[in-house]
């Protein structure tokens, strides 16, 4: 040894102190991670600052306790009408075909039925080829493809892809009061906001997980976003985003022109969804809706061609809960269905009360009235035909999970009760819209609302007429 004096060692650090040192650490910063969490704002965070989300939560749904028809006025704040009366309970739009309904208070009818609803739908371009593309195409770019008119967009439901169910569809409707002086015109706009689970692989699915628990709650999951116009867009529009102006969608057995906007979705959704073919977007053009005829009334009776945007038929889907309650006992239940959710319906007006199930059935014309302190007017419609059901109601709504059999068994053992669907289940009335004047489109509106009772006009037999 040279003599050199070793300085003297600070005290370890035992097990105690660093574990101490750590929740020090943790509790300094989790309250910057929740107030600040260290991901990008998103497109809803965007939209909030000049919009207002419209829609109501779970809390504040009129389908709470749907099971108990003792629930119905409860929900119903502006009901005047004792429980005799069947009520509006609950009213649902669904802007993306197929997609997440949601819940309001009140809406405007307009000829095509519910302001906002199926205004959006998704297709899949399918080809007469086994493969997406013959082997000769070496660039296997179907637009360019040689036989492109060979290949037919064709809507997609839940009943081919069940997790449609669970694309999250938000509606923001401009706020004047949230509006600054100089922000950009566009912001004036009604925008819808499509969310759908996505998780990416790798540290950025990580970061995506992380944040999604730290700005969502402990159960989100991460999404991915987009945003969609509400309103149709212009040419200049059309032309700088680039859609497929007047391309041709097959809805059943219809045809219709619309504006392929195919473009804003994000190539996830197919993987998410499981959709093989080439996924696209359809906005239905207001200059080209369907014409309804069949059960419907005509021109000559209510002075307008009644009309529909991507609904399945006709306007408006009318659903009674006494008639949903009967049925439901007649379901053999299991672990993958323990309880009827309406919203499996798909319908936009759900009414409740103490009439007869299936009395709905019965109904030709009807007429809503708004309690007494609703500054609303009565609406009126015409109860075209019952609606055919198809496997769609066995998918689950929350979870896009379908059952194997129900309710679809059920429906056609039990439900088969017109005589113009043989071998099918009915459940729920396609209603469509009247108005007193229909000289212009301004004169064609109206409005429903929860709470409105439900006046029988007129009674009798429905046959329904196959497409």
């Amino acid at each position: 040894m040279d003599g050199s004096t070793v300085p003297p060692r600070g005290p370890a650090i035992d097990a105690s102190s660093a574990f101490i040192l750590l929740i020090t650490i943790f509790a300094f910063f989790l309250p910057i991670l929740l107030y600040f969490p260290p991901v990008p704002p998103s497109k809803r965070d965007a939209l909030l600052e000049t919009h207002t989300q419209v829609g109501l939560g779970p809390s504040e749904s009129g389908l709470k306790g749907h099971h108990s028809k003792d629930n119905n006025n409860n929900n119903n704040n502006s009901s005047n009408n004792d429980n005799s009366t069947p009520t509006i309970r609950s009213l649902f739009i669904y802007p993306l075909k197929s997609c997440r309904g949601i819940e309001v208070r009140q809406s405007k009818v307009l000829p095509t039925g519910l302001e906002f609803d199926r205004i959006y739908t998704f297709a899949q371009l399918k080809s007469p080829f086994p493969l997406a593309l013959p082997p000769t195409c070496k660039d296997h770019d179907q637009d360019n493809h040689p036989e492109k008119e060979a290949h037919t967009w064709h809507f997609i439901t839940q009943r081919q892809f069940p997790l449609l169910a669970t694309i999250q569809v938000d509606l923001f409707l401009p706020d004047p009061l949230k509006t600054r002086i100089g922000t950009a015109p566009s912001t004036s706009a009604p925008f819808l906001l499509i969310r759908f689970p996505w998780r990416e692989r790798g540290l950025r699915g990580l970061l995506a997980w992380a944040g999604a628990k730290l700005t969502r709650g402990w159960r989100a999951q991460p999404e991915r976003e987009f945003v969609l116009p509400v309103a149709y867009p212009s040419a200049e529009e059309i032309a700088a985003r680039g859609y497929g102006e007047g391309e041709e969608v097959v809805v059943w057995r219809d045809r219709v022109r619309a504006l392929e906007m195919g473009v804003e979705v994000p190539e996830e959704l197919a993987l998410y969804l499981g959709v093989s073919n080439r996924l696209g977007l359809f906005r239905v053009d207001p200059g080209r809706l369907r014409e309804v005829y069949r059960c419907a009334p005509g021109r000559g009776e209510v002075g307008y061609q009644p009309v529909t945007g991507f609904q399945d038929a006709y306007p408006l889907h009318l659903l009674n809960l006494t008639s949903v309650r009967d049925f439901e006992t007649k379901i053999e239940k299991d672990e993958g269905l323990r309880e009827l959710d309406p919203r499996r319906f798909r319908a936009n007006i759900i009414v409740d009360g103490d009439e007869s199930p299936y009395d709905e059935e019965t109904w030709k014309k009807i007429r809503l009235n708004p309690g007494p302190s609703s500054k609303r007017d009565a609406s009126e419609f015409h109860v075209s035909c019952r609606t055919v059901r198809c496997k769609l109601p066995n998918v689950d709504q929350d979870t896009g999970s379908r059952h194997p059999v129900q309710p679809d068994k059920a429906l056609r053992k039990f439900r088969e009760v017109d005589e113009g669907a043989k071998h099918m289940g009915c459940l729920g009335m396609q209603v469509t819209p009247l108005f007193s004047k229909t000289s212009s489109s301004e004169d064609m509106e109206s409005w429903v609302e929860v709470g409105m009772s439900v006046e029988v006009l007129e009674r009798g037999e429905h046959v329904y007429i196959p497409q």
